[in-house]
């Protein structure tokens, strides 16, 4: 773009005339969407969509992830102009991807939430595009992967968090961001033995069969090894990537409400999120970041971060290399 043209460029998450391509619009002004993408509910044509689910009833300790989604797509505006670092090509250029905006919903009826989440989904999943959400605490994983195994059978899930969230819940109507995949084990939504959790450093004995490669494990193998590991456990499954921020160390992401000390750095988490390159990845989502209770707005930069790196191992499997 030439450098008068970029001098017109602004709000172009409105006024982008395609789906295709960096922004060069001043990164500290203008309309904020997911990395400058358009604004649309046109799916036509659409790989991926991004959507913010501001949701964060099912806390059990200190709330604000509702904010979550507006942070992320902030943060994510210092990214819009360049290629996403270390991975030889810009997704941007090469799939249509778009901002599809907030899902809708009641904040007063609890209940009818995830019944509304798993539709909206749906939704995406038919018109033929794959979903990268922006959370919201992590109860939103659920609805979502309702949908997902609707389409693609029991999924491999891979997890970086610092808990489990497999604490026992037979309610399958109970709304609760730490007892989701318990359900979505017995649901068969997904399938443990070829599912992983990364980061974990909180004590839960019934790991569901699931595998575990707990935050020490990270600091002493290494993330490359670590990635390698998990590569191995997936195989080719369909797998569906959720991040819960809290994976982080407090250090690198304190706007979270149940932060746990000893977690991974912002660069082990990027390490092994590049080298996930060519998994079968069909969806994911960033969740637990929560604004209020960081100032410095580090963990919605690291939260744009991870969104950024799950649409580009998305892309990875199904780009034409040339």
């Amino acid at each position: 773009m030439a450098l008068e043209d970029a001098k017109k460029v602004v709000d172009e998450a409105f006024t982008r005339d395609n789906n295709l391509g960096p922004s060069f619009e001043n990164t500290f002004g203008g309309a904020t969407s997911f990395l400058r993408r358009r604004y649309s509910k046109d799916l036509t044509g659409v790989d991926v969509a991004v959507t913010g689910v501001p949701f964060d009833q099912a806390v059990t300790n200190r709330p604000g992830t509702r904010l979550g989604p507006r942070s992320i797509r902030e943060a994510s505006a210092l990214q819009s102009p360049d290629a996403p670092y270390g991975w030889g090509f810009n997704v941007l250029e090469e799939f249509s991807v778009v901002d599809y905006g907030d899902l809708a919903f009641d904040y007063a009826n609890v209940p009818a939430f995830p019944a509304a989440l798993t539709e909206h989904i749906r939704t995406i999943l038919d018109a033929g595009a794959a979903s990268i959400v922006l959370g919201g605490d992590h109860y939103i994983t659920f609805p979502i992967l309702r949908a997902y195994a609707e389409k693609f059978g029991p999924l491999s899930l891979l997890q970086f968090d610092a808990h489990t969230d497999t604490w026992p819940d037979d309610d399958m109507d109970r709304i609760d961001h730490g007892t989701m995949f318990y359900k979505a084990v017995k649901l068969g939504l997904v399938d443990p033995k070829r599912s992983v959790q990364v980061g974990i450093r909180t004590t839960n004995e019934d790991t569901l069969g699931v595998n575990i490669i707990d935050a020490r494990e990270v600091h002493e193998a290494g993330p490359g090894a670590t990635a390698k590991k998990i590569k191995e456990i997936l195989g080719d499954n369909p797998t569906y990537l959720t991040f819960d921020i809290d994976a982080l160390d407090p250090a690198f992401a304190p706007g979270t409400g149940t932060p746990v000390w000893g977690g991974l750095t912002s660069a082990q988490a990027s390490i092994m999120l590049r080298d996930l390159e060519g998994i079968n990845m069909v969806g994911g989502d960033v969740v637990e970041v929560s604004p209020p209770f960081d100032t410095t707005g580090a963990t919605a930069i690291a939260g744009a971060h991870v969104a950024t790196e799950l649409l580009c191992i998305w892309a990875s499997s199904r780009r034409t290399k040339t």
